[in-house]
């Protein structure tokens, strides 16, 4: 019982998929059509471009670049703007959580010397919708995009005119709340890079364009597949076990029980009558409750209108803190912070998300998409 709780507790959205999809099972017992549910394209790009992003990290390109930027600030506020910045133009090529990931515990680390807790629950809430905005301008910037674009065929011109107003409306919106920190002096630590390898760059940028390639369907999966084990084995091997296989296992949990609600005629009829033109409410609604990537999975069975869905699923991870994957990153980075006081990181959190959903969904009602 201890391990089930431990498990439950580390992969919360792992467990509710692996239910979901067993639950399913006993419906729609297991069939040849089974192997069609599971959309081996997503799970090979998703791979790699985790394998990639560890190898960047592994030989401190990320701390390299963040040091010299951060070396030009001079005030708490010129400082969080950086930090912001960076969250959100790092998630559109290494997705929300790997940006985070990344930024968070370094932001934790320059506070040390900061003596503002206020300035520090805000700046990593701005880097959270940061991270979560900027992702939403790359098919590779977060784990839906990947889906929705591999599933329903979007094309690059119109992944760019679905999302561009939302990107640019929550870069300024952002960059506006960074004023509400102060405009007093701080220091940033003088070193927090590593030493990079030139070579070992060099393969990692060539597996990440090798990703890229394979989402806009230049490059067949499978080569996509051998060419990232190719580069992990002769560069470092090891990056095989950075890469996160419960997010993986996730996502097959929900292929599965997608597949099997969508051979129920019930609840198959139920979702494609209330989809229909609500695309961007019911994606963005039901990732308050259950995260915006299995919102999408789960939905992208009833519509033909992927593009609108993966407008819904990304504003969506905006609002609740379990709405996005990587929100819960940044809070658990922050509740496990010394000092850290949970409950005013949440009102915080909550006032800026809710308030800048409800702006999105505002912009785009007006824009027609609604």
């Amino acid at each position: 019982m201890e391990r089930i709780l431990r498990f439950a507790k580390a992969q919360p959205v792992l467990l509710i998929s692996l239910i979901a999809a067993v639950v399913t099972m006993f419906i729609v017992p297991p069939d040849s059509r089974y192997p069609g549910y599971i959309n081996r394209t997503v799970l090979i790009e998703l791979g790699a471009l985790m394998a990639a992003v560890a190898g960047f990290r592994s030989i401190g390109i990320f701390d390299t670049v963040t040091a010299v930027i951060l070396r030009r600030a001079g005030s708490i506020r010129r400082l969080g703007a950086v930090l912001v910045l960076i969250c959100f133009f790092s998630a559109m090529l290494v997705t929300n959580d790997v940006a985070l990931i990344t930024f968070v515990p370094l932001t934790l680390l320059i506070y040390r010397n900061i003596s503002d807790e206020k300035s520090r629950i805000m700046t990593i809430v701005l880097e959270t919708v940061a991270a979560n905005m900027g992702s939403m301008l790359t098919p590779v910037g977060n784990p839906q995009n990947l889906y929705l674009c591999d599933e329903y065929g979007l094309t690059a011109g119109t992944f760019v005119k679905t999302m561009l107003l939302a990107g640019i409306l929550g870069l300024v919106c952002v960059m506006l709340l960074t004023l509400t920190l102060p405009a007093e002096p701080c220091k940033a630590p003088e070193s927090v890079g590593g030493r990079t390898s030139p070579g070992k760059a060099a393969a990692y940028g060539a597996m990440f364009l090798l990703c890229l390639l394979t989402v806009f369907r230049a490059v067949p999966d499978l080569v996509c597949l051998a060419g990232a084990l190719a580069i992990v084995l002769a560069a470092d091997w090891r990056l095989l076990g950075k890469i996160d296989y419960a997010l993986l296992a996730t996502f097959v949990c929900f292929f599965v029980f997608v597949g099997n609600i969508a051979r129920i005629e019930a609840v198959s009829g139920f979702f494609s009558g209330i989809l229909e033109g609500r695309e961007v409410l019911i994606g963005a609604g039901l990732s308050q409750v259950i995260s915006n990537v299995p919102a999408a999975v789960m939905l992208s069975g009833f519509t033909d209108n992927g593009a609108m869905l993966m407008l819904g699923a990304d504003i969506g991870g905006l609002g609740t803190v379990i709405a996005s994957l990587a929100s819960l990153i940044s809070f658990q980075f922050y509740r496990q912070a010394e000092g850290a006081r949970t409950g005013r990181y949440m009102l915080v959190f909550s006032a800026v998300n809710f308030g800048m959903l409800a702006l999105m969904l505002g912009a785009e009602f007006a824009a027609g998409n609604i």
